[in-house]
């Protein structure tokens, strides 16, 4: 329990609220800010529990050598000028998820997912299994619910399943997992570290402080996992591997087969991955192979992750809002013959649309749009691709209802981050949806 300090939250949020209620029981003195206004009932709950909020551009300002802590929201970029002013006074710099990991106060199990693409699909699974097999399970981090918020209800023996991002790793110290997985590794989020090598080193962390006692989960179908893992001191599992791998007819475990793929609603090479670790997650707990088939059997995927939407007029509408990076995207194709109308762009992070070249063969027309839509126009005359841009989504899909025939899919697999016109992913693929249904 962290007690008596000055804290600086840098960026509210859900996890900035959630920490600063869990911090307000010790005698802190807490200060969150934020550059945008924010709700006013929680401001007004801040303020009853002693907590002060500030609205400012400049954090920084605030930060002197008096604060003994500045907990970053995983979306501040690590060069901040509030960050650097935090290390040049050698202040603690962490995050929610590391804070909070610090109050479980009773024996529980962590599972931690992390992973350039695959993570929230994969804790879901396993999250859908435990329920299944009615193991106390509690989940949350990246997937939405800050572990502050739910660290105060966690039970002896529970299982704790956590979504991790980079963006969460970066600032972590004492936080160990007893199961870590890593799903796979592709350049992604260069420009919040700075370079590939430095996201690698980052994604690392997730086995930080273990033993042989403690259990990695790796990719083996993947070389930037193989060799990031190779020194570390987990007993390793892996997937994609001489004994628990995709068959042309099945999911395969210890090489039996443990699920037909007839029998599996979702779809594609990416989601039999994160079905594989579901089944090595439940081995090493123990838990019953009939309760992951029982749930394949049911499970229809996650929200904005190749969701589909609807069929109109002979057309797919499918939405993969989550992703946003390439190598996501070409997880996408892959999942499609062809005729692909594809929404590709966004937020500005250096991304290598080339990556996608390819596939080009599936793609009948790219829909540029955003902040990166120029960039991708020169990759789509480069590969003799059709396309046009589009400043926004709405505008594309007004173009898109006009010119697609049936037969086509229209997919909104960007590639990029949403945040130069969306503050969430989750946003952009509510408006594709809206649009689509209301067509």
């Amino acid at each position: 329990m962290i007690e008596n300090k000055k804290i600086l939250i840098l960026g509210m949020a859900k996890s900035g609220f959630e920490v600063a209620k869990l911090l307000s029981k010790g005698n802190n003195k807490i200060i969150v800010t934020d550059q945008k206004d924010q709700d006013k009932s929680q401001i007004e709950e801040l303020e009853k529990l002693g907590i002060s909020f500030v609205k400012t551009i400049e954090p920084e300002v605030i930060l002197d050598n008096t604060f003994d802590m500045l907990i970053k929201n995983p979306a501040v970029l690590p060069y901040h000028p509030c960050v650097e002013k935090a290390r040049s006074l050698k202040i603690p710099i962490v995050n929610e998820m590391e804070v909070a990991y610090h109050y479980i106060n009773k024996p529980v199990r962590i599972i931690g997912v992390t992973g350039s693409n695959g993570k929230t699909t994969t804790v879901t699974l396993i999250h859908e299994v435990l329920k299944k097999a009615k193991t106390k399970v509690k989940l949350g981090g990246n997937i939405g619910t800050p572990l502050s918020k739910i660290v105060n209800d966690l039970e002896e023996n529970d299982i704790l399943l956590l979504e991790i991002s980079d963006h969460q790793l970066i600032d972590f110290r004492d936080f160990k997992t007893d199961i870590s997985v890593l799903t796979n590794l592709c350049p992604t989020h260069l420009d919040y570290h700075g370079s590939y090598e430095n996201y690698k080193d980052v994604k690392k962390k997730i086995f930080e402080h273990h033993t042989n006692k403690d259990y990695a989960i790796i990719n083996a179908g993947n070389y930037d996992s193989m060799e990031l893992t190779k020194d570390i001191a987990s007993t390793k599992y892996y997937f994609n591997n001489e004994e628990n791998f995709i068959g042309d007819d099945g999911i395969y475990v210890d090489n039996k087969k443990v699920i037909d793929k007839s029998e599996i609603i979702i779809k594609g090479t990416h989601n039999y991955e994160n079905i594989l670790v579901t089944y090595l997650v439940a081995k090493l707990l123990d838990i019953d192979f009939k309760y992951v088939m029982e749930v394949l059997k049911e499970f229809k995927g996650v929200e904005h992750r190749l969701e589909f939407v609807r069929s109109l007029n002979g057309v797919n509408y499918y939405n993969d809002s989550k992703s946003t990076n390439p190598t996501s995207t070409i997880t996408a194709l892959n999942s499609f013959d062809g005729n692909i109308n594809l929404i590709l762009g966004g937020m500005e992070r250096s991304q290598d649309f080339n990556d996608l070249s390819p596939y080009k063969a599936k793609i009948k027309k790219i829909y540029a749009i955003g902040e990166v839509r120029k960039r991708i126009m020169e990759f789509a005359e480069k590969n003799n691709i059709e396309a046009e841009e589009f400043e926004n989504l709405s505008s594309a899909m007004k173009k898109i209802k006009e010119e697609v025939a049936s037969g086509d899919t229209v997919l909104l697999s960007p590639a990029s981050a949403s945040w130069d016109q969306y503050l969430r992913f989750e946003d952009r693929g509510n408006e594709f949806k809206e649009i689509v249904n209301n067509f």
